[in-house]
Formats: structure tokens, sequence, C-alpha cells
């Protein structure tokens, strides 16, 4: 089975760190409301060891990470290993300690004796937690250090591509985009980012076609509408976008992203001076 990088942060969440140049999308910034409820663990992480201990510990991250680091602590003093590493740098995460999390994650991926897609995705994960850190810059590095290990994930790409949009380094992103969705063309959320990347790049007519991909794939995907509002906006189809904007808020009232199209609704009804 192809192992891939942990889920940590929703991808609305990796959309408002980027934030909005050339848009309606204006949040640069999360809370810390926002950015805790977009740390879930996913249910696959990658297998440093077979060992039922490391089964046992990935399991109590998802309802007690405090357990899991303890249960850590404890197997690592017996011999765990980084089986028992990488399950303490995961509940540390979980527990909002982001920086401690990523800079033990990439010493696991460094030195770790797995295979090379196992310590990819170890990196890539360390790259997550430092986006949840607010530091993309690191979150690059460590993408960067998983890709050189495995160029072709599709995952990593996506990684790298939200550290370089959070940096506005749009060419670089855009490159990592581009392959994604050759690797990957059912991936939406890989078409909703180019979108973003290309409209920022003030290149509207390929964002409009990324877009429209996106939808094709997934119609009530909220960070698709959410663009698609945008570009229309910048389009001039004021009352389009109010209603991408309003199906948003519609279909997750209570999502980061119904909170960006309820700010965006409220600009757009205060008028250009506003904005």
């Amino acid at each position: 089975m192809k192992l891939k990088p942990m889920k940590l942060i929703g991808f609305t969440t990796a959309l408002l760190v980027i934030g909005a140049a050339g848009g309606l999308w204006l949040s640069g910034l999360i809370n810390n409301e926002q950015q805790n409820a977009a740390l879930p663990v996913p249910p696959e992480p990658p297998r440093l060891s077979q060992a039922p201990e490391y089964a046992r510990c990935l399991d109590l991250l998802l309802a007690d990470p405090a357990g899991a680091r303890g249960f850590a602590r404890d197997w690592y003093m017996q011999g765990g290993g980084e089986g028992a590493a990488q399950c303490e740098a995961l509940a540390q995460l979980s527990l909002g300690e982001a920086d401690a999390a990523a800079e033990a994650l990439e010493r696991i991926a460094a030195r770790s004796e797995a295979g090379l897609a196992a310590r990819a995705a170890v990196f890539g994960q360390a790259a997550e937690a430092w986006r949840a850190a607010g530091k993309p810059q690191r979150a690059s590095a460590a993408a960067s250090l998983a890709l050189a290990l495995t160029p072709q994930d599709a995952d990593l790409l996506l990684e790298r591509a939200m550290a370089r949009l959070a940096l506005n380094q749009l060419p670089g992103a855009l490159v990592d985009l581009d392959l994604a969705v050759v690797l990957d063309a059912d991936r939406t959320e890989a078409w909703v980012l180019r979108a973003a990347a290309q409209r920022r790049l003030e290149r509207l007519n390929p964002a409009e076609d990324s877009i429209t991909t996106a939808l094709r794939l997934a119609p009530r995907n909220v960070e698709a509408l959410l663009e698609r509002g945008i570009l229309r906006q910048l389009r001039g189809e004021a009352e389009a976008a109010r209603r991408d904007w309003e199906r948003v808020m519609e279909l997750a009232p209570d999502s980061a992203a119904a909170d960006l199209a309820a700010q965006n609704l409220a600009l757009m009804e205060a008028g250009p001076s506003q904005r």
C-alpha cells in the first residue's frame, strides 16, 4: 500500500493561510479555534513499525492524544524506537504543540531506517506541522525533502504548493500544482488550489478552467464554490458571485469557508471603498 502523509490541516484552513491577493478572499490569518478544529488525526498514518503497540498508540490519538503521548513515552523507554517517537510527535501536534512536533518529525524522518515512501511521508507530516505552526518556509523545506525521496507524490506536491502559496511564491506553487493534477486528475483540492494560484497570477481564464474542473468533480465542494465566487466577482458578475457564496453558507454553515463567504458578501454590500 502506498504510504501518504497525514492530513493534519484542513483544506479550508490552508486556503485561509494562503490569503487572497487579487480578490475578496481577504482572510490571511486563522484564529486558535479555527486552527484547533482543523487538526484531526487521520486514519492512515505511515507505518514505521509493525508492533502492536504502534497500532494501539495511533488508535489512542483519535480519542485521547494526551493518553497517546503518555503511552508513546512509556513504550519508547521500553525500546519502542522511531514508531514510539513518531506517535509522541503526532500527539504533540494534536495537543497544539506544533513547533515541537514538526522538529521531532523532521528528526525521525532524517534518521529513520524505514523505506523511502515512509520517510517521505513523515517529512510530509513535518511539513504539515510547520504549516500548523505558521512557518511556511520550514513547511516548504520539509516538503522538498519529502519530494526528493518520492518526487511523483501528489500529496507532497500539494503540501509544498500550499506552503509556497503562503510565501507568495506563486510560480513555484503553480509548477507543483500543474504536476499534481497530472498525477491525480481527480484530486478536487488540487484543482481549487491551482485556480487560486492562477487567479493570483492574474491568469483568470485558466483559473476559471481549473475551478470548472473542480466543480465537475465535486459540485458541492464549498472551497471550489468560494473560489468561483471570487473569480465571478473579479469578472464583474456580482450576482453570480453572491449565489456561489450563499450556496457555500447553505451547504456548510458552520465551516471556515462559510465564514469567508459571509465576509465576502459583507464586503460586497459595503461597496468598493470598504474592500
